[in-house]
C-alpha cells in the first residue's frame, strides 16, 4: 500500500510540474539530491564501520559480556516470561547493547531474532505476547549513549560540535525508556485487571 502512496505522490508531482512548466527544476532536484544521498551515506558508512569495529573490539575484549551480565537482573524483571538462559534473553541483551552504542543497522537484525525467539516461546501464536510488546516499546525507545548516526550526519553537513548532541540524546533517550516501559506496565495490569 505504501508503494502505491509513495508512487502516486511521485506522479502528481511530475503532472503538476509539467502543467506548471518546472519540470526543469525537479529533475535539478531529482539529481541534486541523489547526489547529496550517495554522499551522506559514503559519509554514514565511514562513521558505521568504525562504530561497528569499536563494537567488535569491546566483544572480544569482553566488555559486552560485562554489561549484559549486568543488565540482565533488571532485564529478567521486564521479561519474566522469558527463562533466563533462553537465547531470546541474549539476542534482547544484544540488541539492547548495540542501541547503547547507537548502532541502530546492528542492532536490527538481533531485534528480528530476539522477536523470533519470543515468538516461539508465545507459542508461535499471532497475538504478541506481554515479552514481545515490551521489548517493542524498550527497543522503539531505546537508551543511546553514543548516537553515531546523528553524529555522522552533523559531521557531513559541516557541523562545529557535532558531537553536542551526545547529552541531549542520553537525556532524551533516557525519558524515553522510562516513559515506554511505565506505559508498557500500565497497560499490562490495566488488561490484567479486566482479564
Amino acid at each position: 500500500m505504501i508503494n502505491v502512496i509513495w508512487a502516486g505522490l511521485a506522479i502528481i508531482g511530475i503532472v503538476f510540474a509539467m502543467i506548471n512548466g518546472t519540470i526543469s527544476d525537479v529533475n535539478e532536484a531529482i539529481f541534486k539530491g541523489a547526489k547529496e544521498a550517495v554522499t551522506l551515506c559514503i559519509g554514514l558508512i565511514s562513521i558505521l564501520v568504525f562504530w561497528l569495529g569499536m563494537m567488535k573490539i569491546a566483544e572480544h575484549a569482553g566488555l559486552l559480556d560485562k554489561l549484559a551480565k549486568l543488565f540482565k537482573p533488571f532485564i529478567s524483571r521486564l521479561f519474566p516470561e522469558v527463562p533466563k538462559d533462553h537465547p531470546a534473553m541474549g539476542y534482547i541483551l544484544s540488541n539492547m547493547m548495540a542501541n547503547l552504542f547507537g548502532l541502530g543497522n546492528a542492532a536490527t537484525p538481533l531485534g528480528i531474532k530476539a522477536m523470533e525467539q519470543l515468538k516461539a516461546l508465545n507459542g508461535e501464536s499471532t497475538e504478541a505476547s506481554r515479552s514481545m510488546i515490551t521489548f517493542l516499546a524498550i527497543n522503539t525507545s531505546s537508551i543511546t549513549l553514543i548516537p553515531t548516526t546523528i553524529i555522522a550526519i552533523r559531521m557531513n553537513y559541516g557541523s562545529a560540535s557535532p558531537t553536542d548532541i551526545v547529552g541531549p540524546t542520553l537525556i532524551a533517550t533516557i525519558c524515553s525508556t522510562i516513559s515506554a516501559i511505565l506505559i508498557d506496565r500500565y497497560f499490562y495490569y490495566r488488561r490484567s485487571r479486566k482479564g
